[in-house]
């Protein structure tokens, strides 16, 4: 349940989850335009499978953008697909830094709370801090 609330927040504080919204629907509009102004794509299916096949850069062959308006759909959703992974990257690696930073506090935070009841540890408790404090030096 943290890990999701930290995600959350990665994806709020970088505003990550209104790019990757954006760049869903944009793929959709994409396929809209792709639909009206190529004329060997006459369904919204195949139209969308070119924009996965730009988005993905797979580029199958099997649909070609053939018009100006189909070729700058295509350049500007590759742009956009570039972009919108870089941010999910950016994304992934914030989450994992925060919930490494987490575990890093929580575990600084026993270790200290174990340190104040010193007097009150068992022999065992005692090797354990003694390993940690040897490892972290």
């Amino acid at each position: 349940m943290k890990k999701l609330r930290i995600l959350r927040n990665v994806l709020r504080s970088t505003r990550a989850d209104r790019i990757i919204l954006g760049f869903v629907v944009f793929i959709f509009l994409c396929a809209a335009v792709v639909l009206i102004a190529e004329p060997d794509i006459t369904r919204y299916g195949d139209a969308l499978w070119y924009c996965y096949s730009v988005v993905s850069t797979v580029g199958l062959g099997d649909v070609v953008a053939t018009t100006f308006v189909g070729k700058l759909c295509s350049v500007l959703l590759t742009i956009y697909s570039l972009f919108a992974i870089a941010v999910a990257t950016g994304v992934v690696v914030s989450f994992y830094n925060r919930c490494v930073e987490q575990r890093f506090a929580e575990t600084k935070e026993a270790f200290l709370d174990k340190l104040e009841r010193l007097p009150e540890l068992s022999c065992e408790e005692l090797k354990e801090i003694s390993e940690k404090a040897k490892k972290w030096h």
